[in-house]
């Protein structure tokens, strides 16, 4: 017949020392061998045969460094529906064309979605090819700025 057993910790409630002695022998990590993987036996031999093999040989030992990432180049998008919806895109017209400058306006790429409703001439470095069909169907020209 199986006998429940109350946990060892309730057991402890109200002795001081929780069955480690004096009080200074149960702080720190030093009196367990110290924290996680300490003495795992990079330096001796404690446990090393078992780390091996659970871990392979790369636990131990350098191996080179990591070369620090390129930052990538933002790119900030902006799609014709917004051109065509916002009242911050101040549109200079000439003749039948509304002139956008977007480059000087921080943005970098024109993507497509919505559908232009003017005749635009837009200043911008990079378009997507469906924007550019899209311009260009409406009768727009997209200019290209380095």
């Amino acid at each position: 017949m199986t006998v429940n057993k109350r946990k060892k910790n309730s057991r402890q409630r109200g002795k001081t020392t929780h069955g480690w002695g004096a009080k200074k022998k149960h702080r720190g990590a030093g009196n367990r061998g110290g924290r996680g993987m300490a003495g795992s036996g990079k330096r001796a031999d404690q446990k090393k045969p078992s780390i091996l093999k659970e871990y392979g040989n790369t636990y131990f030992g350098k191996f080179g460094f990591k070369i620090p990432q390129k930052i990538k180049k933002q790119i900030k998008e902006i799609n014709i529906s917004t051109i065509e919806n916002s009242k911050s895109f101040t549109a200079k017209k000439e003749g039948d064309f509304y002139i956008i400058n977007l480059d000087s306006q921080g943005y970098t790429k024109l993507l497509s979605k919505g559908k232009p409703t003017r005749k635009y001439k837009i200043t911008c470095k990079s378009f997507s090819k469906k924007a550019i069909e899209k311009i260009h169907a409406a009768g727009g020209e997209t200019i290209k700025c380095s």
